[in-house]
């Protein structure tokens, strides 16, 4: 199940799944218990002042901690602290263990895999992680995840600290909300279950790639429980749905759609579904609209299930350059 598009890879990181090694390279990984006392202490300290930071909006102070070409591009890190304030105000901090990665070499690792803990003949065990980072410079590295308990809802900040001397500094910045519409990971992994033996599977997918989403802090790390929820939501994978690449949806107006992404969204107070399709130009708002109400339209023909799954549908017209036009129906609306 891939990583979607709430996660947030800093340029200069972008990470992806992968289940290769790269044996000419050497990759290391201390899990909490491996690595020495002040290592764990500098990591967790260090990850709950910028928590700290991102707590108080000082994205000024985030950015003076930052790698180069993470200062270099920290516009959108400002934006997400700036949007997130209001939900993150008084929030407590609190640590989890770390993780520190050491990749050696002279040169920046194609694909850097690092397993940590104890793995067995069938994988991962309780207590172990894997990591997986392309085009990674050698380096020490750790990940810390920060868990943030505000009056609103739980939230995850984690963050890939780069050691450069005796510091750490802000080489990677992940936002994440631990519920979505009120509802944890569990919840939506139980729903996904109870629409699977409705024979639901489309509703059923959605639902497991919600709930693997919430239960990860980055979409890098892989755990015996991500891998198991993999695994069950291969059973219910559509094949209708753009999960890996696009998909074909024919409307009542004779058009043929290309289906880009479907996925979770909460608005408000509802869970609504986001779909996005392909189209030339989306300059002209009003044909826009009509084009995204033929989608809606046709999704829920095609696939009459989603109404007892989401409040909503929200069509997203997107052209070449990436520019798109939305807009949003209440699914009681859609006729």
């Amino acid at each position: 199940m891939k990583p979607r598009h709430r996660s947030l890879i800093l340029p200069a990181l972008v990470f992806t799944i992968s289940l290769l090694a790269t044996p000419a390279f050497a990759q290391t990984c201390f899990t909490s218990d491996d690595m020495d006392a002040p290592t764990r202490s500098a990591l967790q300290t260090t990850a709950t002042k910028y928590a700290d930071m991102v707590v108080r909006g000082d994205a000024a102070s985030l950015k003076q901690s930052s790698i180069p070409s993470v200062a270099n591009d920290f516009t959108w890190i400002a934006n997400t602290i700036k949007d997130n304030q209001a939900n993150l105000a008084g929030a407590h901090t609190t640590a989890r263990p770390p993780f520190l990665l050491k990749a050696q070499g002279t040169a920046p690792l194609p694909k850097a895999e690092f397993l940590c803990g104890l793995f067995n003949a069938t994988g991962q065990t309780a207590n172990s992680a894997e990591f997986v980072i392309p085009n990674l410079p050698p380096g020490n590295y750790g990940i810390e995840t920060v868990d943030l308990n505000t009056q609103k809802s739980p939230y995850t900040i984690s963050f890939v600290l780069q050691q450069q001397g005796t510091d750490w500094k802000l080489g990677g910045f992940f936002l994440r909300p631990s519920q979505i519409a009120g509802h944890d990971s569990n919840w939506f992994l139980e729903r996904a279950r109870e629409f699977k033996s409705k024979g639901q599977s489309h509703n059923a997918w959605l639902y497991f790639v919600e709930g693997r989403e919430l239960a990860v802090a980055v979409p890098f790390m892989y755990t015996q429980a991500t891998d198991k929820l993999y695994d069950e939501a291969q059973s219910v994978k559509p094949a209708d749905f753009p999960v890996d690449g696009t998909s074909d949806l024919v409307a009542q107006n004779g058009k043929t759609y290309k289906l880009a992404a479907l996925f979770p969204l909460t608005v408000g107070q509802d869970l609504d579904l986001v779909v996005k399709y392909q189209t030339p130009d989306v300059s002209n708002t009003g044909q826009t609209f009509q084009e995204n109400m033929a989608v809606m339209k046709a999704l829920v023909t095609k696939f009459p299930e989603l109404r007892d799954a989401f409040g909503g549908i929200v069509a997203r017209g997107v052209e070449p350059s990436g520019r798109d036009y939305g807009s949003l129906m209440p699914m009681k609306d859609i006729k």
